[in-house]
């Protein structure tokens, strides 16, 4: 299988990538440069990266259940108001909603340290949306809102000027 990044519109990346462990990081510095060109701020696009990484980690080990020949496709998009994100496995997903964990149990070591991907993709997103798709697989989308309306209509401007 062959990794691939593709422009699909002037607002739409899509980022297809083999299941294995590393490839995460593609997606990762993928949405991060976009995020940037459209004014994120270096706080909020270490929060973003953290969030991808951890939704393909997720796709890649519990979606497609390290099938190496099963893909993840990330899509990166935007609107006037949000950059989202839309992470997308092969596999069955999760079979029952994550509960709420209990963070202090896993700092004090009395649970397992795996398991805080969602939890963690939950305090950094603004929105997250799980949808199962037709055939086969599941998305996970994560909406981040747009720092400064202003800025992106300036970029957006620029580029057609250009």
């Amino acid at each position: 299988m062959k990794e691939s990044i593709r422009m699909l519109n002037d607002r739409t990346v899509e980022v297809i990538l083999p299941s294995r462990i590393g490839y995460e990081r593609m997606a990762m510095e993928c949405s991060a440069s976009f995020a940037k060109m459209i004014g994120f701020v270096s706080e909020r696009v270490d929060d973003l990266k953290t969030a991808v990484s951890e939704a393909c980690l997720n796709a890649i080990e519990h979606g497609n259940k390290g099938r190496p020949n099963a893909r993840v496709v990330v899509t990166i998009d935007y609107n006037d108001a949000n950059f989202m994100i839309s992470v997308t496995d092969e596999g069955e997903g999760i079979k029952s909603p994550v509960a709420d964990l209990d963070i202090q149990k896993k700092i004090e070591e009395l649970e397992a340290p795996r398991g805080m991907g969602i939890f963690l993709i939950k305090q950094l997103a603004d929105q997250l949306e799980f949808s199962k798709m037709k055939n086969s697989g599941h998305t996970l989308k994560m909406i981040f809102k747009l720092p400064n309306r202003t800025l992106l209509k300036t970029h957006t401007a620029q580029q057609s000027d250009g």
